[in-house]
């Protein structure tokens, strides 16, 4: 979206994360140096390939795919996707791996199997390494889809910026895939996220209540979000490495560098198709509280971030199942309740799937075995490559 200033859901920018994996044991296999230098025959951070392109994370066993260039519309994008997946495993076969999905890996040790990018622009990993120290969940093993819609003036941010905080805390209803880390389940439904908000607790401005603050212009943003963490950085950060837009670590932030909002809030699923639906509905769910603003029917900074936040905290960990009961929230949607997060979503975009993470979760408590589970993510392996459902 860089260069171009669309107007509101006029253009959208996917990211699909994934883990690189040996094909036997499923362990995380730190080459996405050597993939990309496959592909290249250079060590880059981004190959345009067509629709998609492909660039490197902080840590090497992931490989981010996203479009090559923002979409009109979401229809054809899960083909794309599903096409460079298939791409992608056959390249990795020379190396006996395969691509992984969903939001965390279930069995890594971050704290021994962290490696870090070392080509192009490896001073910010270690800058961040440095401040932070990525050894652990939060920053190793973590593997998300970002939705980025356009915006072109201060008023469309403000529309685009409150409807996203208000539906922001609903959203890992849907889209929870990490019930598993250590080998063991959790107890939340979307445990890479649960350890996301803490993996810069040192600087608590940089993250926030990841449900970002009420804003209504670009100079507000700067002065509530962007120049209070700039700031706090900057003792830890002297040569200025990490004070960019991006260091915001919200649930959604706001990239002026390319004209759109960043949703990063889900976790990867079983397959693109999957990633595009939550995408769909969340776009749905947008448009019609974007309507209700416009209409002048609610207020932009309505309902306190401490109390969005504090539904996100629930959905985290009960995901679809969480009962809600904050009348004030369910009147954003026109809605009366107490409800379920899953049964709002039915009513805000017709999208009532069991998450995968609870699939997952129930599956991993009936096998007996380390062969049993580790055959459910061969299984989302498998999902991933075919573009099918996983678990019917």
């Amino acid at each position: 979206m860089k260069d171009k200033k669309w107007g509101l859901f006029e253009r959208y920018g996917i990211e699909l994360e994934y883990m690189i994996c040996d094909q036997n044991t499923l362990n995380v296999l730190p080459i996405a140096d050597a993939l990309i230098f496959e592909i290249a025959k250079g060590y880059v951070n981004e190959i345009a390939a067509g629709e998609i392109s492909y660039s490197n994370e902080l840590a090497l066993h992931l490989i981010e795919l996203k479009t090559t260039e923002p979409v009109k519309d979401l229809s054809k994008v899960a083909d794309h996707f599903q096409e460079h997946v298939s791409r992608l495993n056959k390249i990795l076969q020379k190396f006996n791996a395969c691509l992984l999905p969903t939001g965390m890996h279930p069995w890594m040790n971050p704290h021994t199997e962290l490696r870090l990018w070392t080509h192009e622009q490896n001073p910010i990993y270690e800058a961040y390494h440095r401040i932070f120290d990525c050894r652990g969940h939060g920053w190793a093993n973590l593997q998300s889809a970002h939705l980025n819609l356009s915006f072109s003036s201060d008023e469309e941010l403000k529309l685009l910026h409150s409807a996203i905080r208000w539906l922001l805390p609903i959203m890992p209803a849907l889209s929870a895939s990490s019930p598993v880390a250590d080998n063991e389940i959790t107890g939340f439904c979307d445990t890479r996220l649960e350890m996301y908000r803490k993996n810069q607790i040192r600087i608590p401005s940089i993250i926030g209540h990841i449900v970002p603050e009420p804003i209504a212009s670009r100079e507000e943003y700067f002065q509530k979000i962007l120049r209070p963490m700039w700031r706090d950085i900057a003792p830890y950060d002297p040569e200025s490495i990490l004070q960019e837009e991006w260091l915001n670590s919200r649930g959604a932030i706001v990239r002026f560098d390319r004209n759109a909002i960043e949703i990063r809030v889900l976790d990867t699923q079983e397959s693109p198709f999957f990633d595009v639906c939550i995408l769909k509905a969340i776009d749905k769910g947008l448009k019609y509280l974007v309507n209700r603003l416009r209409n002048k029917e609610i207020v932009y900074d309505a309902i306190p971030t401490e109390e969005l936040s504090r539904l996100f905290l629930r959905v985290v960990k009960q995901g679809d199942e969480t009962l809600i009961e904050n009348k004030e929230y369910l009147d954003l949607f026109g809605q009366k309740g107490p409800m379920t997060a899953s049964a709002l979503w039915g009513k805000i975009a017709g999208m009532d799937r069991k998450s995968l993470s609870r699939k997952i979760a129930e599956k991993w408590n009936s096998s007996s075995s380390q062969e049993e589970k580790r055959q459910i993510y061969q299984d989302l392996a498998t999902c991933l490559e075919s573009g099918n459902q996983y678990g019917g």
